[in-house]
């Protein structure tokens, strides 16, 4: 396999597998294990046919330029940009929390694995100080996330890819275990089928938006592709069919393993239901130093995003959006950061006008983080962080925006109505009107459901 095909697969596996995993077997509570399989697949299935609507439609971007749904969207609708940006910012921002909320879950099982063995040698008052969940994420917000959010590259934290591989491995490694052990630990009833419905159990619909969080990379594919030699589509669609699938296999592992560990006692966070121990530590501090390096990686993109619809409303309400010459006015003029990797470009600005975007970037900075904050601390449940995100951003990242741009540009070449359209062509132009209106259905349906009728609060 060339190694520019490989290096494209780590990058779409790497952006798919992160904190998803932890909460996969819960994902399967409401559904049972084969119907959570059967979930599984077809999610998978739909993700895929995002990312190869994705390799389809880059062609439509002019060579000189590099593909990605800016570009596409001002070729269809130079309004809908916003709606990009702002699934970009809810899906990153969302992202961010759960880490926080990891941080959370993990750092005080940490400190008392390591600092007190036996829960008997701390007191009351001990205990409410020294492993209150608050403390570790305040601790790890200001002395570790903040500085490197600040920064304005991110060519340091490239390493955390490698990172995150290894403690997702782990982590398989580590469930695969227990699985084999679980006579030792506490153990819920396990459904094949569709559990039995009661108080405790809740709507297949409030999990499914993990699912689709799990196979999100799509926000990366353009980027992928633009590193590609060969921009082929024989060549492209094989690194998607290959991320999907291990993503796939891994995901098998951790959710159909995992939630036959525990059954109905599974939580959100498969970790925080391990027994304090050397390997336990271990998978809880790779996992820890994983979140902490990857919350820039997404402050970054949500940063540059949520001045990108700062400055699109300010357009609008001054009239600038469109120029008779020119067109669409581009929403990044006050922008010096790559929407997607958050790396810095260099510009000719001022230097009066440097310090005002330099402003204006710490502020926003400030602010996503001073939001995190607050959130993680309010709220506990990382399966509720996940399906809400899922629900949102990742259904219009992964589904929604590849189908309506895929519907509206394949086949756009063919402009003489008595040219035959060739029937790849027709398979991929309703394929993506129909994950269009799948992506449409998902979204309303889930974040109904996980806002009316909730998910676990652990």
């Amino acid at each position: 396999m060339p190694s520019n095909v490989r290096s494209g697969v780590l990058t779409l596996l790497h952006t798919a597998c992160g904190a998803g995993v932890l909460a996969m077997p819960f994902a399967f509570k409401p559904f049972g294990l084969m119907p959570g399989l059967i979930t599984l697949t077809f999610c998978g299935i739909c993700s895929l046919c995002g990312l190869l609507l994705q390799t389809r439609i880059a062609k439509y971007v002019p060579k000189s330029e590099n593909a990605s749904f800016a570009k596409l969207t001002q070729l269809i609708n130079p309004s809908l940009s916003i709606v990009f940006d702002f699934a970009i910012a809810v899906k990153c921002f969302g992202v961010g929390v759960s880490y926080l909320i990891i941080v959370g879950d993990l750092v005080p099982q940490i400190a008392q694995s390591i600092f007190y063995r036996n829960d008997d040698n701390i007191d009351s008052q001990e205990r409410h100080i020294f492993l209150d969940r608050r403390l570790y994420i305040s601790l790890v917000m200001v002395s570790v996330i903040s500085p490197l959010c600040f920064k304005r590259s991110l060519n340091s934290l490239r390493y955390a890819s490698m990172i995150a591989i290894i403690s997702v491995a782990y982590l398989s490694g580590l469930i695969i275990y227990h699985f084999v052990n679980r006579h030792q630990l506490e153990r819920g009833q396990v459904y094949f089928m569709v559990p039995h419905r009661d108080s405790q159990t809740h709507s297949p619909l409030t999990t499914l938006p993990i699912f689709v969080f799990a196979y999100t990379c799509h926000h990366n594919m353009f980027s992928v592709i633009n590193e590609q030699a060969d921009k082929s589509f024989k060549v492209l669609r094989r690194i998607p069919i290959l991320a999907i699938a291990l993503a796939y296999f891994l995901y098998i592992i951790i959710g159909g393993t995992g939630y036959m560990t525990f059954g109905e006692n599974i939580v959100g966070n498969i970790l925080t239901l391990y027994p304090n121990s050397i390997s336990t530590t271990i998978g809880r501090l790779a996992m820890l130093l994983l979140v902490m390096l990857a919350f820039p990686l997404q402050c970054h993109p949500c940063r540059s995003s949520v001045k990108n619809i700062i400055i699109f409303i300010e357009n609008f309400r001054k009239g600038k959006l469109y120029d008779n010459r020119t067109g669409f006015i581009p929403l990044d003029d006050l922008s010096n950061e790559d929407p997607q990797e958050g790396l810095t470009q260099q510009n000719n600005e001022e230097p009066n006008l440097r310090i005002e975007s330099l402003r204006y970037t710490n502020i926003i900075t400030l602010c996503i983080l001073l939001f995190s904050y607050i959130l993680a601390i309010s709220i506990t449940s990382l399966a509720k962080v996940l399906a809400i995100v899922g629900a949102t951003g990742s259904t219009s990242i992964s589904f929604i925006l590849p189908g309506l741009f895929g519907y509206k540009l394949i086949g756009s070449e063919f402009t003489d109505r008595n040219e035959r359209v060739p029937f790849s062509i027709k398979i991929f132009k309703y394929l993506g009107l129909f994950l269009f209106i799948w992506g449409i259905a998902v979204m309303v349906a889930s974040l109904s459901a996980t806002v009316f009728l909730g998910t676990s609060s652990h």
